[in-house]
């Protein structure tokens, strides 16, 4: 029930890409319009993701889940009705709000119903979901777009349908039973926060950067997301029940976790490059180039449960040094010596296990073993920021390279290069996760507190 949510979610922003110039010539938008297809669902993603993991603590992980993939479904079937391109979007906000719950209280869930030695593999199985999605989603666009493009959205319906029964059977429905004021100060300014950090990163013209970055339509946003996150903490200290409680980064664990998340985020950006730097390099077609990905997202998906399974046997520190080396030796390849499409293929298949091993499982396990379980969600919502904080700041600095070096093949390994250091700092500070003797003495502690 978990992975048909999760891949529901996953699914729905690999499966748009082909349905593109035809929702373009439904409602006659522009390139520039286009792009807010995806920008306001990962801006609402980022706004639900905090807030449906904190409702979630607070009055349980069932009607929570369900109540996210409610508002997921009503926002498909809004998508697929819109008589314009305005409720079209609408829609959209409504799809990345409701996902935005999705994934973190599912992840909570096997943190509740999974005992500490199990946690690494469920973990693993929901990774997989995103690699399996990239490969599904063109696959499955493809096939039923002849039949009109609405009809990639009205599918979610009956899947809806099937996980909120499904849900209603197996998800506990238990809360806190005292329940102090909800945060809602605290919310409007995280949310505020994000969108202006969001915005203004989105506003940044990566071919003229450092102009860009003193331009109206920049540095006024950044400036007020910068104030109102000195704002949020200010607010947070204060507050009876946080919406994300930043003392859960109080530990050496906890602090490596976020770091990694960040890092991952940014490193995960420098595989959208790809495709371009294959056209660049070897002159093949649009279509090829991203046919070319699928040996990095086949290691993803392969790699995902093996990463799980190796959570649960070796600890954090055996699984994310080794993949942070992975993912160096991958970006390095890409930046220096790849100049054939086999070469290219290994320096994927490389990038892509160590994807597996940053991404995913490893932030969210640390973070299950460490956070009190009746923060689980809040602090996987806590993750899934960092990534996606991560991932805008990277598109901006990445873009910016890219431009500077005249783009081409110069540009693209400047920006694997730069995604390659990422993996070195990675590595370094995955050195110092605690060991697997170290995790299990918490584990044992956690087992104790449940046992009482």
């Amino acid at each position: 029930m978990l992975f048909i949510g999760v891949l529901m979610g996953a699914l729905d922003i690999a499966i748009v890409g082909p349905a593109l110039p035809a929702i373009r010539a439904t409602f006659g938008a522009g390139e520039r319009d286009v792009s807010w297809i995806f920008s306001l669902y990962v801006l609402c993603n980022l706004i639900g993701t905090p807030l449906m993991a904190k409702l979630s603590d607070r009055y349980g992980r069932r009607p929570v889940y369900i109540t996210a993939v409610v508002l997921f479904a009503a926002g498909s079937l809004l998508v697929a009705l819109a008589p314009s391109f305005r409720v079209f979007l609408a829609g959209r906000s409504v799809q990345g709000f409701g996902a935005g719950g999705i994934f973190p209280v599912a992840t909570a869930v096997i943190g509740d119903a999974f005992p500490p030695e199990r946690r690494g593999g469920a973990l693993g199985l929901i990774g997989a979901v995103f690699g399996i999605a990239f490969i599904l989603g063109p696959l499955i666009g493809g096939l039923i777009l002849p039949f009109g493009w609405q009809w990639l959205f009205l599918i979610n319906l009956p899947v809806a349908a099937l996980v909120i029964a499904m849900a209603l059977q197996r998800l506990p429905a238990a809360r806190r039973p005292e329940q102090p004021p909800f945060d809602w100060p605290g919310m409007a300014a995280l949310a505020g926060h994000l969108v202006l950090l969001a915005y203004g990163i989105n506003r940044i013209d990566t071919a003229h950067f450092a102009q860009s970055l003193r331009s109206h339509g920049v540095w006024p946003s950044l400036a007020a997301a910068a104030l109102l996150g000195l704002s949020y903490i200010v607010i947070e200290q204060r507050a009876r029940d946080p919406i994300l409680r930043l003392r859960l980064y109080t530990s050496r664990q906890t602090i490596i976790a976020g770091i990694l998340a960040v890092g991952a985020g940014a490193g995960q950006l420098g595989v959208v490059y790809l495709p371009s730097m294959a056209v660049a390099a070897f002159g093949v077609s649009n279509a090829t180039a991203s046919f070319l990905q699928l040996p990095l997202v086949i290691a993803v998906s392969v790699g995902s449960p093996f990463v799980g399974r190796m959570l649960d046997r070796y600890g954090s520190r055996a699984v994310v040094v080794p993949g942070a080396l992975f993912f160096l030796g991958g970006m390095l390849m890409h930046g220096t010596t790849v100049s054939a499409l086999p070469e290219f293929i290994i320096a994927g298949m490389l990038t892509g296990l160590g994807l597996a091993a940053l991404v995913g499982a490893p932030v969210r396990y640390i973070m299950l073993n460490e956070a009190p379980p009746a923060e689980r969600a809040a602090a996987q919502g806590l993750m899934t920021l960092n990534i996606s904080i991560g991932q805008l700041v990277s598109s901006a600095l990445l873009g910016a390279l890219v431009a500077s070096r005249g783009g081409g093949v110069p540009g693209y390994r400047s920006a694997f290069l730069f995604v390659a250091a990422i993996g070195m700092v990675l590595m370094v500070m995955a050195t110092g996760l605690k060991n697997r003797a170290e995790e299990q003495a918490t584990m044992t502690a956690e087992g104790g507190r449940r046992a009482t």
